[in-house]
């Protein structure tokens, strides 16, 4: 079982402070820093000092760190034109060494985009499909050869598909809870596939569908990695657990109820139903980030315990 790091920037937090965070997240042995591709606070938070872009901030944490994998939870397709989102992302990979995994979703938050002035189409999940077809392929054509796309969303000719990202093959992540279109999206392109705050029983059915979508395609299931990503309130007894809840405004028995809450103890016998499911790695979401001692924490006692 791997742990990463998960972020939301979107709820307060500037470059810095990710950083800081990152490099705690590669010092403490953690697998990867990820975080979310939000341009509006949710909630009660002011978002105080503003937006930072997810793209953005992992190239200045792709020259600033050396081990870790870098990533998205997911990247918003609705931000993006695919083929502007193909350079950034084989951009940051190369300046990483090739630590980048690219997660991919259709966008959802409608506030944001209203906001900012960005479309937000009705139609996101054909566009999503055309925006993976599209990514994927530049990365895949050969050197010296164009790529051509004729879509319902997107066209684009005589493009030399450059540049190729550093790896040989970037990591591509789906998620998400839909029941026939989306197991079948990560049955086409997906190495690994997602399951976002969802219960035990969410999980368990929802891979399942991607299993069964991935040996209709003819793959075998276990090429693809499972995993969930999860709230995580973890203290060395109940006050401190009690008190990481309340510093962001959660109650400590929906914590439990739904995310990683209590003692190491606890949290470690919950991942431990997740992998029975086949979930090999669990992202972390941390929304303190400035209680660094939280990941310390998780790190000696949860994650040197599950290794």
């Amino acid at each position: 079982m791997r742990l990463r790091i998960f972020t939301e920037p979107q709820q307060g937090a500037d470059y810095d402070t990710l950083l800081k965070v990152a490099k705690a997240t590669e010092d403490l042995g953690f697998d990867a820093f990820y975080r979310s591709d939000h341009y509006l606070a949710m909630g009660d938070s002011d978002g105080l000092p503003g937006p930072t872009d997810a793209w953005i901030t992992l190239a200045g944490l792709a020259r600033e760190t050396s081990r870790i994998r870098l990533g998205t939870l997911m990247t918003a397709g609705t931000f993006r034109l695919p083929g502007t989102l193909a350079i950034q992302v084989a951009q940051v990979d190369a300046m990483s060494g090739g630590r980048v995994d690219f997660g991919l979703g259709s966008g959802w938050y409608e506030a944001e985009h209203t906001a900012y002035g960005i479309p937000f189409p009705k139609e996101k999940f054909g566009r999503l499909e055309e925006q993976l077809e599209i990514i994927t392929g530049l990365w895949q054509t050969p050197t010296g050869e164009k790529f051509d796309y004729e879509g319902t969303y997107y066209q684009l000719k005589d493009c030399p598909a450059l540049p190729k990202p550093y790896q040989e093959h970037i990591p591509v992540l789906v998620g998400g809870f839909g029941a026939k279109r989306t197991p079948r999206l990560a049955a086409r392109y997906a190495d690994e596939f997602n399951v976002p705050f969802g219960s035990l029983a969410d999980s368990e059915r929802q891979f399942d569908r991607v299993r069964a979508a991935a040996e209709e395609r003819g793959r075998a299931a276990s090429e693809l990695v499972y995993s969930n990503a999860l709230v995580a309130c973890v203290g060395k007894d109940d006050a401190e657990v009690a008190r990481r809840a309340a510093a962001i405004g959660r109650e400590v028995a929906e914590l439990k109820e739904n995310g990683l809450a209590g003692t190491p103890e606890e949290v470690i016998d919950k991942i431990g139903r997740y992998a029975e499911l086949g979930s090999s790695r669990i992202y972390l979401q941390i929304l303190d980030l400035s209680d660094l001692d939280h990941l310390a924490l998780i790190a000696d006692q949860v994650q040197a315990k599950l290794s």
